[in-house]
């Protein structure tokens, strides 16, 4: 018998999976964030055995949209060859965005509104627009208009040789100015986190997701990608993880932000990724109907800001006791933990502030949410090692998480990511 949820049906994960997660500017650096979210659709489909006229809807997302694609959802439904009657519509919530789109999807599910859904996200840092100045974008449309070689070239001649200059994607926050990373190291300073404390979380992400790739672990859920146009090259694995890395080849980065004071160096941070992950959710019921053992079910989820200029990226700290609250639990019910990794600094001070008490009375807790057990997260590696595609790194995350609580036969795992404006996302799965 269907269980429910807060009144409720309860939604079922039923599939996960992936493309490798690879460096921007290698293996899939000739291919669009559209061809890696219809690659991995199509092969969502095609493990799961299900009718795609059982799918109802997909939810997608990409962080830095396509400008020749950007309904990237619905793009995919038809790229993918999936029936042209499945709705679709795209979501973004920067880092946070296929968590969005799980939850989204899991929310239409839960209300009847849906029975199957196809959530995810891609990207491709390969691929990202470049813009043109503003002057000289004014100049184009205005030679678009005009008839005669003469008009048309008119527009051009005031414009200045900076005008000519690309003008490639924003990196900066809009309200602060700061870049991400820049963002990072002020944690890193305010909260006390030291390079060596940042450097041994990297190395454990790498060691972990080496031993992971070892040992099988990613075998159900990363795909083999058959590289087009030739379709002679395969990418079957991540290309990021560095297992054989160490303390002290880490210590030997120089810190990319802050040159003279920083602690955060490519070595401790994420790199930029091309990728692409998706999940077929259900409802219970339906998932049962056509004989599905989901891999879990969805028993709470939360979003939370901070201000920006304050701790970028604290924003799980604020969302995590939100979502345990709401699932029931406290921290010390939760077997396992996945925390995206921008950066070591922010997995440590969201984990800092999740057991001080001075971070409890600035958020207005009336105490802790508690101590994290470290060798309970990421224990496959996380972002650092294996790499973060903004719009793909949530869905890979419940993946990850719901296949290692099988292999571990433990019930429960949260799941943390923090996002570009101040905003948090914390997700609670359950196997039972």
């Amino acid at each position: 018998m269907a269980r429910e949820r807060n009144g409720h049906p309860r939604v079922a994960i039923v599939r996960g999976l992936r493309t490798p997660f690879v460096k921007a500017g290698s293996v899939f650096s000739g291919l669009t964030a559209l061809e890696l979210g219809k690659a991995v659709v199509q092969e969502l489909v095609q493990r799961a055995d299900i009718d795609p006229n059982e799918i109802n809807q997909v939810v997608f997302g990409q962080v830095i949209p396509s400008l020749t694609a950007p309904s990237i959802a619905r793009e995919v439904v038809i790229a993918a060859g999936l029936p042209r009657k499945i709705e679709a519509f795209t979501v973004a919530r920067a880092c946070a965005t296929s968590i969005q789109a799980m939850t989204t999807a899991a929310n239409a599910i839960a209300v009847g509104e849906a029975d199957v859904i196809i959530a995810g996200g891609t990207e491709s840092m390969s691929d990202a627009p470049i813009f043109t100045s503003r002057p000289l974008a004014h100049a184009l449309v205005a030679s678009s208009k005009a008839k005669s070689l003469a008009e048309k070239l008119k527009p051009f001649q005031k414009l200045q040789g900076r005008d000519l200059l690309p003008v490639p994607p924003a990196i900066a926050e809009y309200s602060t100015g700061m870049t991400m990373g820049e963002s990072a190291e002020k944690m890193a300073k305010e909260n006390g986190i030291s390079r060596e404390e940042q450097d041994r979380i990297a190395l454990a992400s790498h060691q972990n997701a080496a031993r992971a790739w070892q040992e099988g672990r990613f075998d159900q859920e990363v795909m083999r990608l058959v590289i087009p146009p030739r379709y002679e090259d395969v990418a079957a694995k991540d290309n990021i993880v560095r297992g054989d890395t160490s303390l002290e080849a880490l210590a030997q980065l120089k810190p990319a932000f802050d040159r003279k004071y920083g602690s955060i160096t490519a070595g401790n941070a994420s790199p930029l990724t091309d990728g692409a992950a998706a999940l077929l959710l259900m409802s219970e019921e339906k998932a049962r109907a056509l004989g599905y053992e989901p891999l879990g079910y969805l028993r709470a989820h939360a979003y939370a800001a901070t201000d920006p200029a304050d701790q970028l990226l604290q924003g799980p700290a604020y969302a995590v006791p939100v979502a345990l609250q709401r699932a029931g639990m406290k921290l010390s019910d939760i077997d396992l933990v996945e925390m995206h990794e921008a950066f070591a600094a922010q997995v440590a001070s969201n984990i800092q502030a999740l057991a001080s008490p001075a971070f409890a009375k600035k958020a207005g807790w009336s105490a802790p949410v508690g101590e994290v057990d470290r060798e309970r997260v990421n224990v496959n590696g996380g972002s650092i090692a294996l790499g973060h595609p903004f719009g793909a790194t949530g869905a890979r995350i419940v993946t990850q998480a719901l296949q290692e609580l099988k292999r571990r036969n433990k019930n429960t795992v949260l799941c943390t990511v923090c996002a570009a404006g101040g905003l948090g996302a914390a997700v609670i799965l359950e196997r039972a």
